[in-house]
């Protein structure tokens, strides 16, 4: 197991350490990280996350052991209230690598992009020459390479020393990706973005605050995609709702 190298005392929730940081909290400490020459994974936690958990041994060892564990995710949220190990806020994740990008253009940070599809991240940096005009870019990678390429990629970013690396690739290869990343000397923070690059590039709208402040984002979502998200809410809503039961009938105390 990897050994933590900040003394927040996590709230475990399904088995998961979440470190109870707002967001200003957890761009801190990603300087602290960067400062430090530390390797990061910086990982959001969600429904869909813990969902998934009990799989996959590899799996579960990735997202229990990475360094910074944040809840990305309202239901996350009020489910750590109902089971008395409150956290403080949600850390969505697009606003989270919006606000490392605004401190990474203040103090000259180096970031990189990997993941998603040519035409997705090339418009996202073209918005960024007028969002993040003196954004130190060091480079960018779609996300169509197989585990083949694997050693390319890892060869490419050691080369280039990114202080940061978004990661806009669908789990569980991107939790794959950045544990081989890391175990290959890959000396980065790395943050897995979800469909940030989409939002981003224009390509997706995200849900307007009204949505945001009442906890509905996955609303507003399901509105724009129903045939690609109606499954995964609808069963997905109700196998978390159904561990929220469990969790709370056996007081966090199961294998």
């Amino acid at each position: 197991m990897k050994e933590r190298t900040h003394k927040l005392k996590r709230e475990v929730l399904f088995g998961v350490g979440v470190d109870p940081l707002t967001l200003q909290e957890t761009v801190s400490l990603v300087e602290q990280k960067i400062r430090d020459k530390k390797p990061t994974h910086l990982l959001g936690v969600n429904a869909d996350k813990i969902n998934g958990l009990g799989i996959d041994d590899k799996y579960d060892d990735i997202i229990k052991n990475a360094e910074i564990i944040n809840a990305d995710g309202a239901s996350l949220v009020i489910a750590s209230k109902i089971l008395k190990h409150p956290l403080p806020e949600r850390v969505a994740g697009i606003d989270l690598m919006q606000s490392l990008l605004d401190i990474s253009e203040k103090k000259n940070y180096s970031v990189y992009f990997l993941g998603s599809k040519q035409e997705v991240v090339e418009k996202m940096l073209s918005n960024f020459h007028s969002d993040y005009p003196k954004l130190n870019v060091a480079g960018y990678r779609n996300g169509y390479f197989t585990e083949a390429d694997w050693p390319a990629v890892s060869e490419e970013l050691r080369k280039k020393q990114p202080d940061i690396i978004f990661i806009g690739i669908t789990s569980p290869i991107k939790e794959y990706l950045i544990d081989y990343l890391m175990r290959d000397s890959v000396n980065s923070i790395f943050m897995g973005v979800g469909g940030s690059f989409d939002v981003l590039s224009g390509n997706i709208n995200r849900a307007p605050m009204w949505y945001q402040n009442h906890n509905l984002e996955w609303l507003y979502r399901l509105s724009q995609e129903p045939k690609r998200l109606f499954r995964r809410y609808l069963f997905g809503n109700i196998k978390f709702i159904l561990l929220v039961l469990r969790e709370k009938l056996l007081g966090g105390n199961h294998d």
